[in-house]
């Protein structure tokens, strides 16, 4: 069943009790019909808040590839020198006490 248009049609602001042609009211977000000058958008804070997403894993990861790594340990040099000899670690390790009861 179709409405009428209702261009004679008077109606009151819900808010501050002026009448104003039908056609004029808007409905406001908490369900009030009010006039163009008592009309006030919703507030962004009261709104529904749209979570992010958390992101998904991937199908069929290919991590990536660790070759096995030799540290040769020993004489207080950790890696060995490159052959230009630029390059050298030394480590040394103190006293470690552990005592369980």
């Amino acid at each position: 069943m179709p409405y009428a248009i209702g261009k004679q049609s008077q109606a009151i602001c819900d808010r501050c009790g002026q009448e104003y042609g039908y056609s004029q009211l808007r409905k406001e977000w908490q369900g009030l019909k009010t006039c163009p000058s008592c009309w006030e958008a919703k507030h962004p804070q009261l709104g529904p808040f749209r979570v992010p997403r958390e992101p998904q894993a991937i199908f069929q990861p290919r991590p990536d590839r660790k070759e096995p790594l030799d540290v040769p340990v020993g004489e207080g040099v950790v890696f060995p020198p490159w052959q230009d000899g630029s390059l050298h670690g030394t480590t040394s390790v103190g006293i470690v006490t552990v005592v369980t009861s």
